[in-house]
């Protein structure tokens, strides 16, 4: 343990979960080596259908069946060839991650796994007769259940292979959309109501207190929407948040208001600062703390906050890049981490 009493040690980084290419020994011995101190099981959505986020964590579902029809997602009355291949996708990952950890000769502290969360997973997700599972409140409660049963179970068994402590990080990149009411029908006709906040928060919270429950250790939400809901996130329960923070330059002073009183409350910001895309050469550490370094001076906070309350990490996931920015990008937010906590002197 840090002296933050977090599971993994200050000057940790770690990724947001994706990377390119359908190798899972190659994707977990990259995360291995290049983030050892926070690493987890990667996500390869090259591979295809169950490989992406909504089919990985339609594969922890219990007693409920997904398909795929040409609009994505859809319920189905049993499992099919679609959900065994996601869950056969899921399992040689964790296969392949112990194998890599036993290679290593050493567990690491803690490994994150990632999945979607319980809006993310029921707006991207079709009932039947080709409705959003958003729409319909019982139903969303059917799945909130069911992925709660599922976690549980991935939670003790990625610690069981790997001998570390679990860090789950839920996924709500279209929690903004759910909450504004900008969701439209599969169809495209209609639009989906916005979901009351009280109700997003209560939802989420089940999952979290859940996760925590079988972890011991704190919950982390990721969304790359520009202004995440912040406060939302605290409210229901996340003791980190993962955002962008290469778009923090210029945010109004109402949302970084949010960012501060997260800090304030001792929440954990995983900031993104590394290019998730090709850049070709690597920006100096110096350019890529920038939004981190002005940040935290704008709130007033002092720099060893970065050390204490910050993780950094790519800006979003990783399957757009290349194998070489891959290295280059995760070598930089290793780098990044270890900076917050040793800062070079033209900082």
């Amino acid at each position: 343990m840090a002296e933050t009493g977090l599971p993994w040690p200050a000057g940790a980084a770690t990724g947001i979960g994706s990377m390119p290419g359908t190798d899972p020994r190659e994707a977990a011995n990259i995360v291995l080596g290049e983030l050892p101190e926070f690493p987890y099981l990667p996500e390869l959505p090259a591979r295809g259908v169950g490989a992406d986020i909504i089919g990985r964590s339609a594969a922890l579902l219990v007693d409920l069946a997904v398909d795929v029809v040409p609009s994505g997602y859809r319920v189905a009355a049993r499992p099919g060839s679609v959900q065994r291949r996601a869950v056969d996708l899921l399992r040689k990952d964790v296969d392949t991650l112990d194998e890599m950890v036993e290679r290593a000769g050493a567990s690491p502290g803690v490994v994150k796994v990632q999945l979607a969360g319980p809006w993310t997973l029921t707006a991207e997700i079709e009932l039947a007769r080709g409705h959003r599972v958003l729409t319909d409140r019982g139903a969303v409660r059917e799945f909130t259940e069911s992925l709660v049963e599922g976690l549980r179970a991935h939670i003790a068994e990625v610690a069981r292979r790997t001998g570390s402590t679990v860090v789950v990080q839920l996924d709500e990149p279209s929690l903004p959309q759910v909450l504004a009411g900008a969701l439209r029908s599969p169809s495209g006709y209609e639009q989906v109501p916005a979901v009351p906040q009280p109700e997003a928060v209560e939802l989420l919270a089940r999952v979290i207190s859940a996760a925590r429950a079988a972890t011991g250790a704190p919950v982390l939400v990721h969304c790359c929407a520009p202004r995440p809901p912040i406060a939302l996130f605290r409210k229901a329960g996340a003791a980190g948040v993962s955002l962008d923070a290469s778009s923090l330059d210029g945010a109004p002073t109402a949302f970084t208001d949010e960012l501060g009183q997260a800090w304030d409350s001792g929440t954990v910001l995983l900031l993104g600062l590394v290019p998730s895309t090709d850049r070709g050469t690597r920006p100096d550490l110096r350019t890529l703390a920038g939004p981190a370094l002005r940040l935290v001076d704008r709130l007033g906070f002092s720099r060893t906050t970065l050390a204490e309350l910050a993780v950094p990490t790519p800006s979003c996931g990783l399957a757009g890049a290349s194998t070489s920015w891959l290295r280059t990008a995760l070598s930089a937010t290793r780098d990044l981490g270890k900076a917050f906590v040793e800062p070079p002197e033209d900082w």
